[in-house]
């Protein structure tokens, strides 16, 4: 959709401003809400990066500007009512002005939303404090070829467990072993993204391969 087509579309508040809901092209997650005026999406537009309006300011605002957390643009969406925006991003660090990745940290529910990565924080974070009594812990201690180890252990576990064909089994053996991974993972400075962006590059490409 051309830019002048696309801001036809669109219906500004009465104050010039619309919503927009910043979504993680990765993994779905929705990282935060902000408004934009013409302006601001007129730069997103031209910049591929995402710029807001502050409301509390009064100002423009380019996300990440003094942070470094930018937000790459990849794609704009509009709502049928044509009075909200969709931002898919590639977000660069955290998008929350709290150090968490998304401003929709907080649940109502015991679990919270892709749980992988809640894991993933978790893990971290052991790795950086070593808190006493911890087996993630112990882990890290022991070093890259115990944790190895301990993820070839687990695959086969899970082949086991698999020819058994006892799914409740099946299912508490593939849990360790991906827990493993992450901790193997996070050892090494790499991230359930990195795995998750390898895929997509996969993906892509065998599309492509699918469309010659």
């Amino acid at each position: 959709m051309e830019i002048l087509e696309l801001l036809k579309s669109i219906k500004f508040d009465e104050k010039g401003l619309i919503p927009v809901i910043v979504q993680d092209y990765k993994t779905g997650k929705v990282l935060m809400l902000a408004y934009m005026n013409e302006l601001a999406l007129r730069k997103t537009i031209e910049t591929k990066q995402a710029w807001y309006w502050s409301r509390s300011r009064g100002e423009l605002w380019h996300k990440g500007e003094t942070s470094g957390n930018i937000q790459k643009v990849l794609d704009i969406k509009i709502d049928c009512d044509g009075d909200t925006i969709l931002l898919i991003v590639e977000q660069i660090g955290n998008a929350c002005h709290t150090g968490n990745y998304s401003c929709f940290y907080r649940s109502v529910n015991d679990l919270p939303e892709n749980f992988l990565f809640y894991l993933e924080d978790i893990i971290k974070e052991r790795k950086e404090k070593l808190p006493e009594n911890s087996y993630t812990t112990s882990l890290f201690k022991e070093g890259l070829e115990k944790i190895i180890q301990k993820v070839g252990e687990e695959s086969i576990e899970v082949i086991i467990s698999g020819i058994k064909d006892i799914n409740d089994n099946f299912t508490y053996e593939v849990s360790d072993l991906m827990y493993h991974l992450l901790v193997a993972l996070i050892f090494k400075n790499l991230s359930f993204r990195d795995v998750m962006e390898e895929l997509i590059r996969r993906h892509k490409k065998a599309m492509e391969l699918k469309s010659l």
